[in-house]
């Protein structure tokens, strides 16, 4: 009688383990360095392989299907220059607190320190872009390895990790059991800590609250909003978290990042308590960390966040709270604060100057964005989801857009380009049933343009939206302000977008007058497949209130 263990290959351990996880898609680029991962993916129909056609762009999609799912977002890309090209995707998990895990085949065990065929060290090369990098030699360790890559972007302030699998060792069989699904971590905030806030907002006249970064839902979200309501307190997003709060609320006084609003940071210099959940105070979020005294603001400083490390990291806090947000804010719900009518004023006032901000702003020429992107806020619902990448089309988006719910904005606060198409395929993918929108420049869409034959490949009914002036709109404003007329390195020669998705079989139109887009956005919608609305404006507008003239004009 055989006695022997059941064996199965590394590789089937490998994708067991992330299937019992909850993994139910993986983004990929095919490589014969993990060929046995891919074979034992066909016979595990659960979970979803997704090819792109970059490894960069599947490292977006999957940064991006962590941050709408809170669990890890799971991408496989091959040794060498596929690990490589994946490597912005990890910069944004970082950046964003964002779970996401990338599995790299690496060459054999053999051959390392050999300078194999395109043999990296993922240890040293990834050190300063992920949370942990580690390589799985014993095919009998992967339930262990898989277990703790878990944890570790899921635990404290969330974030990428690397996993390099050696080809070899994926082939190996081996008798380990699965470790079963990791359980994710809240940690709660003490019971007289949040005390200790209810009475230090008490004794402020005016507080100011500041949310973002990671471990939030909509539940959260609506908490909060009913507590700043009864208690009277103004609310501000941190940089590409605009959608943490409703920005209809009777609280919200606005976003912190580009382009901010003057009257935003005038209140929140004048704050002599600020209340920060979940938000790291980066550079962006604190205008290039100006905006509060290094290390001892002035205001009395309240700071919550899930991972310790932050807590005291630039600024040193009155109160320092090691929580997720969920925790806290669910706890904070209990407190009462004794307001008066000066603290609602003070709240209205704030939402006021928002509105003020919001209301559309001409900018040169026949084309203009501001009222092209409050058409769009009454041409979608309030779930749809909005995705970004960088450059200056992106400021009209943030003031003038409103989002109603979390999880609808989908940026990169580390403002890397090409983001906003693969970030959208990712989440037509999650969310088949709702509205998703690509709002991206000329600039960004050709860092991932190869995507868009992603988008077409799976069918995917999403509209992209392409602001086309021809240059590298960021760049030319600092080349401006700084060496005026001095023109270098940042005019672009652009395909034909329309021509380009009509050969991938995708709706396609073109818009040159504001009064065209309402119709061409409902055509491309009504069309229920993949499209494309290119939006010409002139080149020399920078930004809602700047242009190449205007700066020049400065002398």
């Amino acid at each position: 009688m055989n006695t022997q263990p059941a064996t199965r290959s590394g590789a089937e351990a490998l994708i067991a383990g992330l299937r019992d996880n909850g993994i139910d898609r993986i983004f990929c680029i095919p490589g014969e360095s993990y060929l046995a991962a891919l074979d034992a993916l066909y016979d595990c129909p659960e979970i979803e392989l997704i090819v792109c056609r970059n490894e960069g762009g599947a490292a977006y999609m999957a940064e991006a299907d962590g941050k709408l799912t809170g669990r890890p977002g799971v991408c496989f890309v091959t040794r060498g220059p596929g690990a490589m090209n994946a490597s912005g995707g990890l910069h944004v998990a970082l950046q964003d607190s964002t779970p996401m895990i990338l599995l790299v085949g690496q060459v054999a065990r053999r051959d390392l320190d050999r300078e194999a065929f395109q043999e990296i060290d993922y240890r040293r090369a990834f050190s300063q872009v992920a949370k942990w990098v580690a390589q799985v030699d014993d095919a009998d360790r992967i339930p262990e390895y898989l277990n703790r890559a878990f944890s570790v972007a899921t635990g404290g302030r969330p974030g990428p990790v690397v996993l390099a699998l050696p080809e070899d060792m994926l082939a190996d069989r081996t008798t380990a059991g699965d470790a079963g699904p990791w359980r994710p971590v809240e940690i709660s905030p003490a019971a007289e800590d949040v005390a200790g806030v209810g009475e230090i907002l008490a004794a402020s006249e005016r507080p100011f609250v500041i949310v973002g970064g990671s471990g939030w839902s909509d539940a959260t979200r609506v908490t909060l909003e009913n507590f700043a309501a009864e208690n009277n307190l103004p609310i501000a997003n941190s940089f590409r978290c605009q959608d943490y709060f409703d920005n209809q609320h009777a609280c919200y006084a606005g976003d912190l990042g580009l382009g901010v609003n003057p009257d935003l940071v005038r209140r929140i210099r004048e704050a002599d308590c600020l209340l920060v959940i979940g938000a790291r105070l980066g550079e962006m979020t604190t205008g290039g960390f100006t905006l509060l005294d290094i290390p001892r603001p002035r205001q009395r400083l309240i700071h919550v966040h899930a991972g310790i490390e932050e807590l005291g990291h630039v600024y040193q806090p009155e109160l320092a709270i090691n929580a997720t947000p969920a925790r806290f804010v669910a706890a904070l719900a209990n407190c009462r604060i004794d307001t008066g009518a000066a603290w609602r004023e003070r709240v209205e006032a704030a939402h006021a100057d928002y509105l003020a901000w919001n209301a559309p702003l001409a900018n040169d020429g026949e084309v203009q964005l501001a009222e092209i992107v409050h058409a769009l806020r009454r041409l979608v619902p309030e779930d749809a989801l909005v995705c970004n990448g960088a450059g200056n089309n992106t400021c009209w988006l943030h003031r003038f857009f409103r989002y109603r719910r979390y999880r609808t904005q989908l940026a990169p606060t580390s403002g890397t380009m090409g983001y906003g198409l693969p970030a959208a395929i990712a989440a037509r993918l999650r969310h088949r049933e709702r509205t998703v929108v690509a709002f991206v420049g000329d600039g960004d869409l050709m860092m991932n343009l190869q995507e868009f034959a992603t988008a077409a490949q799976y069918r995917l009914g999403l509209v992209l939206i392409v602001v086309n002036n021809g240059i590298y709109a960021t760049i030319r404003m600092h080349q401006e302000r700084d060496y005026p007329a001095r023109v270098i390195g940042t005019d672009m020669v652009n395909p034909d977008f329309v021509a380009l998705a009509e050969a991938h079989g995708a709706h396609a139109e073109r818009v040159s007058r504001t009064d065209q887009f309402e119709a061409a956005f409902g055509r491309a919608l009504d069309s229920r497949r993949l499209a494309l609305i290119e939006v010409r404006i002139e080149p020399g507008v920078l930004t809602p209130t700047a242009t190449v003239a205007s700066l020049r004009a400065r002398g």
